[in-house]
């Protein structure tokens, strides 16, 4: 009688969860590192209502870096990178070599500068600056100076989507630029399923997405540019060892080869650059709550995203007083709305 009721439990708990399931079990790669959260035992990708989606990573390759470079901006040209780097009396734009990280040719900027994103748009490189409301823009090939240009705000990171240059800096806005006139077009604010998403930091164009690292996080947004509207994140937590991060700062630096569909990410001060994969989410149902609740078999079962617990953990607004709300990314230490930026510099 016992097993008869068994498997009627387990083929009606089957049945109410097999609409969830989307794909078939992948094969997990030796390397790949799934965001925290996840247990040993990794099941299909699911589509689910609920928590933004969080991708994982396999590193690819990796390059050396300067771990003297504080990276605010990273490009990917035909084999090599162009990279903006801060700091008061340190800040530069620099042609860089993928294979050894030597640095090809450097300009350096004036030391009331502090040097903020890049971007290369039809042969020359835009550079932004922190706090001095002035941008740069050189001959791709000389590094030489060929204008400059104004803005209102801090300038954090610059990518462009081929038609507008796309602006952060530091509030949850994306700004979107004419590249010729350097006159604001549209901006956009920058939501996930907790609401503004702060500290926006160095931005790539990636298909029709802006990749945005967020200061002092682990965490990239894939944003909808249309919208402002966070589709996922990405965990890169683990990149460098325990040891490297103490000599290091934060992650900050992402680079796209469009042709061979190769994505790049570094730090400041980090002394490596990664070639990565994104490895979609992964999820492990638990069935107990479906088996030991005979009365409710058509309630789902505990289901968890990789990274992003479900039900069980809150992460609403409404647990967030004081004006503080959780980190972006999902239930990381809580971060005061509109906090100006705090030294050292992001």
């Amino acid at each position: 009688m016992f097993s008869r009721w068994l498997i009627v439990l387990l083929g009606l708990a089957g049945l109410a969860l097999a609409p969830l399931v989307t794909h078939a079990a992948m094969p997990v790669e030796p390397g790949t590192r799934f965001a925290p959260g996840l247990t040993a035992m990794v099941e299909a990708p699911l589509t689910l209502d609920g928590p933004l989606p969080v991708y994982g990573y396999r590193v690819v390759a990796t390059y050396p870096h300067d771990p003297q470079a504080f990276t605010q901006g990273l490009v990917y040209f035909q084999g090599d990178f162009y990279e903006s780097t801060g700091l008061w009396g340190r800040s530069s734009v620099r042609h860089v070599d993928l294979e050894t990280g030597q640095v090809l040719q450097q300009r350096a900027l004036d030391d009331a500068y502090f040097g903020e994103g890049l971007t290369l748009f039809e042969d020359k490189l835009y550079q932004l600056t922190w706090k001095s409301h002035r941008g740069f823009i050189y001959d791709r090939a000389s590094l030489d100076l060929m204008a400059t240009f104004q803005y209102p705000t801090e300038g954090w990171g610059l990518t462009h989507d081929g038609q507008s240059l796309i602006m952060s800096d530091g509030t949850p806005h994306l700004y979107f630029l004419d590249p010729h006139t350097l006159q604001l077009q549209r901006q956009v604010m920058v939501r996930d399923d907790h609401g503004p998403v702060w500290r926006l930091n160095e931005l790539e164009y990636i298909d029709g997405e802006v990749y945005a690292n967020v200061w002092m996080t682990d965490r990239i947004a894939r944003v909808d540019p249309a919208t402002g509207r966070v589709m996922a994140w990405i965990d890169l937590s683990g990149l460098l060892s325990a040891e490297e991060r103490a000599q290091a700062d934060v992650l900050n630096g992402i680079a796209w080869d469009a042709e061979q569909g190769r994505l790049f990410v570094t730090g400041k001060l980090w002394p490596k650059l990664f070639q990565i994969e994104l490895v979609p989410p992964t999820y492990t149902l638990y069935l107990n709550r479906v088996v030991n609740r005979a009365g409710a078999l058509a309630k789902r079962g505990t289901v968890e995203r990789a990274g992003v617990p479900g039900s069980d953990r809150g992460c609403s607004n409404a647990d967030t007083p004081d004006g503080l709300r959780p980190d972006p990314a999902g239930c990381a230490p809580k971060t005061p709305i509109g906090e100006d930026r705090a030294p050292p510099h992001p």
